[in-house]
């Protein structure tokens, strides 16, 4: 069959994005099932001529290997269209696009791809079962940033994409990509196959530097976790830039080479591409780095990039794997066929009329420069450039579908096939291309091993030369390995390093020399230099990290001098100034209908046990003793049902004159007294009770705070505690219910309001004090207790005490016997 017309467009270099300054290398075949091809082609120059009949196309800046790739795909579809028994009746067609290195530019051939066939619409379905697109299985790209995002994409619409060179491992996940595979072994092979030489030559101390891409950056955190599961250690890991213009490329660069020279390692296992390798050679060689062993993989081993470094021979021994792959029988002739027999008359513009008419689907490019490269430019790279990849993937589709259409020797039924119906034959059966059989495995890969490669310089020029080989287990010929070392033997890579002070050796491995140096942690000191640990620090002392000795631990607890402190005994004195004042001008009023209204005498010790609470604050700040815990409690409880007491009669008297008459003599006059006493001597005899069955005591606590010993007091029993502020609770509970429904008459002061708000106030305190006295043990725990003793005095002040005193000092007008009048004083003439 002779091939259709060959038609290549290209632009005039490379962008980021796709456009139409994006190089755009096209080849072009129609068929009854269409290849879409992926290949780079951009950033290296190159000149081709080729020729297919009738029309010739030149291009300029193709990229050779790209070239090479995408020249395998035609001759292995053209193979396959000319064999009598794969595909017999039915032809392979084509559509090969340039990826240009760009993930983004990548996304324009692959959503053409997508199109529904005929057109250039991609269909919006909810079932693509009986959908059709414009190819039915994509072989490429090359790298793994690339396929990273166009496998997601054919994965949706489950076409089968079969790339010759990625290799991450994240590929492997069949869930994310159930139609991608590959013709290459993954990273994990190639991780395994490095750790197996590392271990053989005994080199446990290592270096390890990947690209800062997505093969560098997987390859490297592969390698990281399994060299620890084998007793490697790491000296250093680091990423290189692969966009060597960018600021900081090459200050990165001498870092990454100046940090490897004081790790003093003797191997450095490099994961990147040719570009990235290069330049970190480049400044290996310029900073004199010294001859080590570089391990490396197929991205840089086998690239001319790479090898064609100036005074390359002086970095040392260079040692990798390259992927174990056979030849292609007849290709390097249908190349030199190919390029042999290409004419230049006429080609340019030739090019360009075929370009106007070529274009519409594809980017608006055209040829700047047309110049022949003879069949010398194009050869030594045939020899380098690993076709099989490719050729495996366009056979291993070809197979698939032999299969899907259930063709015989006699030919293949005119069946409509649909992408995804490639799938269960590609996972399933093996297939054989040039009498070497092939499978997609579990993760859909194919892993055909590698080959053991040494740079090795005969006459002054380079040669790779084989050493060993690697599947599933790594077989090394070391008589012909000679290392570049000054006494020609082979180097010795193993940890010593001397910890710094503070530092411990953790050791990596068992049984092993190699040990990272670790920062004590805190509270933990390093004792002798060969301490494999820390020694931990006695209870009452402590230790920063990456310490030598132990240091006391200070007190900790709320200091006078503390301006937190210094605030709340502030306002402590201030809260029992205004008590002490608010009693002396009751006091001074005492027989006047406000005072006599709110209780006499009665209010006036409500005032004074206010100011002795507020007093109580000073038995928190200081450092805390067994007694002062103890006495902490019994002061706020005793203080508070004093004044609380005082209030309990009023409470009772305001309700009792309206639904109850007959019962208020019980809480008025020198009955009420009574009532105050016998209230503060249930609350004495719970005091009693605390204090039997346990009062709060001095915790001495070493764990809480990293370098001080807190001194705080703890609650022995909660059922104690209960039992001392529950009565309390009670009463102003009891307050509370009795006033808060109290109507008084229009034009009189109304006593019981300012009971309701005071013991609300009370109560609403209690429930925030409560919940965060239980939880806390720090200094706060003070804290709180000192603003809950605050709050409740200055809310007691505030809603009973402060409008009286108000008007006593500012309305004495309204201090009569009408506005102030008290009806439990006509009881007794009402009976």
């Amino acid at each position: 069959m002779r091939l259709p017309v060959l038609w290549l467009c290209l632009g005039c270099g490379c962008a980021v994005s796709p456009g139409p300054s994006c190089l755009s290398a096209q080849f072009r075949r129609p068929g009854d099932f269409v290849l879409g091809g992926l290949f780079p082609f951009g950033k290296d120059t190159v000149n081709l001529s080729a020729r297919s009949e009738p029309t010739l196309l030149q291009c300029e800046r193709l990229y050779m290997n790209g070239l090479i790739w995408a020249l395998g795909m035609r001759f292995a579809i053209e193979q396959i269209n000319n064999s009598s028994w794969l595909l017999p009746g039915v032809t392979l067609g084509y559509d090969i696009h340039d990826s240009c290195f760009e993930p983004l530019v990548a996304l324009q051939p692959s959503l053409l791809f997508l199109s529904r066939r005929g057109t250039t619409a991609i269909g919006v379905l909810c079932n693509y079962t009986q959908y059709q697109p414009r190819v039915t299985a994509v072989i490429g790209p090359h790298k793994s940033d690339l396929c990273l995002v166009t496998a997601k994409l054919f994965s949706s619409f489950l076409i089968p994409q079969v790339s010759y060179g990625a290799s991450s491992e994240t590929l492997s996940n069949t869930e994310l990509y159930p139609s991608f595979y590959r013709t290459v072994p993954s990273d994990k092979n190639l991780v395994e196959a490095v750790v197996l030489l590392l271990n053989q030559f005994g080199w446990n101390w290592v270096a390890v530097v990947g690209s800062d891409d997505e093969y560098g950056r997987a390859a490297r955190a592969l390698f990281l976790g399994t060299a620890g599961a084998n007793n490697i250690c790491i000296a250093f890991e680091g990423l290189i830039p692969t966009e060597l213009a960018e600021p900081g490329a090459k200050r990165q660069l001498e870092d990454t080479v100046r940090v490897i020279n004081s790790t003093k390692v003797n191997v450095v296992v490099l994961f990147a591409y040719s570009l990235p390798a290069q330049a970190l050679l480049d400044a290996s060689i310029a900073m004199g780095l010294g001859k080590k062993v570089w391990v490396g993989t197929e991205a840089w081993m086998v690239s001319d990039i790479a090898a064609t470094t100036p005074n390359i021979q002086s970095i040392g021994t260079v040692l990798g794997f390259a992927m174990r792959a056979g030849t292609v029988p007849g290709f390097q002739e249908y190349v030199a066929e190919l390029l042999g027999s290409v004419t230049q008359d006429g080609f340019c513009r030739r090019s360009r009329e075929l370009s106007r008419l070529g274009s519409a689907e594809g980017p608006d490019t055209r040829c700047q420069q047309c110049d022949r490269v003879t069949l010398g430019d194009i050869w030594p790279r045939l020899g380098v450039t690993t076709v099989q990849p490719v050729h495996v993937a366009v056979y291993g589709v070809a197979h698939a579908l032999h299969r899907a259409l259930g063709c015989n020797a006699k030919g293949c039924p005119k069946t409509l096939i649909r992408s995804w119906q490639l799938l269960h034959f590609m996972n399933t059966l093996p297939f054989e291309v040039n009498g070497q059989s092939f499978r997609f495995d579990q993760s859909h890969g194919t892993n055909t091993g590698y080959k053991l490669i040494l740079w090795a310089w005969r006459d002054g020029s380079l040669t790779y030369l084989p050493v060993g080989d690697y599947d599933q287990s790594l077989y090394i010929r070391r008589s012909e390995i000679q290392f570049h070392t000054a006494d020609k033997k082979e180097p010795t890579s193993e940890c010593f390093r001397r910890c710094e002070p503070g530092q411990f050796r953790r050791i990596k491995g068992f049984n092993l020399c190699c040990y990272d140096c670790t920062d004590c942690s805190e509270n933990t000191f390093w004792s002798s230099a060969d301490s494999t640990s820390c020694s931990p620090c006695p209870r009452h002392q402590w230790a920063p990290a990456r310490s030598t000795r132990c240091h006391d631990r200070a007190e900790r607890f709320l200091f006078w001098d503390e301006p937190l402190a210094v605030a709340l005994a502030a306002l402590a004195a201030l809260t029992a100034a205004l008590s002490g004042a608010a009693a002396l001008l009751f006091l001074r009023h005492l027989r006047s209908p406000l005072v006599r209204l709110a209780g006499g005498g009665r209010s006036v010790l409500g005032l004074l046990w206010l100011l002795l609470q507020s007093l109580s604050c000073c038995l928190y700040v200081g450092r805390p003793g067994g007694a002062r815990c103890a006495l902490q409690q019994l002061s706020f409880a005793l203080c508070l049902n004093g004044c609380l007491s005082t209030l309990l009669p009023k409470a009772l008297e305001v309700t009792l004159v309206t639904e109850f008459p007959r019962l208020l003599r019980w809480v008025t006059r020198g009955r009420a007294w009574l009532l105050v006493a016998a209230s503060f001597l249930v609350q004495a005899l719970l005091c009693f009770c605390h204090l039997r069955l346990g009062p709060d005591f001095l915790v001495v606590d070493y764990a809480s705070l990293p370098s001080e010993v807190l001194l705080v007091c703890g609650t022995r029993s909660w059922a104690a505690f209960a039992l001392l502020h529950g009565f309390n609770s009670g009463l102003a509970s009891a307050c509370f219910l009795c006033t808060f429904m109290v109507q008084t008459p229009r034009g009189r002061y109304n006593v019981a309001r300012g009971i309701t708000f005071a013991t609300l106030g009370c109560l609403v305190i209690w429930i925030f004090f409560l919940v965060i006295f239980a939880t806390l043990r720090t200094v706060l725990r003070a804290v709180t207790q000192i603003c809950t003793v605050l709050a409740t005095s200055l809310a007691i002040l505030a809603s009973y005490f402060a409008p009286k005193c108000y008007i006593l000092v500012c309305r004495p007008d309204l201090n009569t016997e009408d506005y102030c009048h008290n009806p439990a004083e006509e009881e007794p003439n009402t009976q």
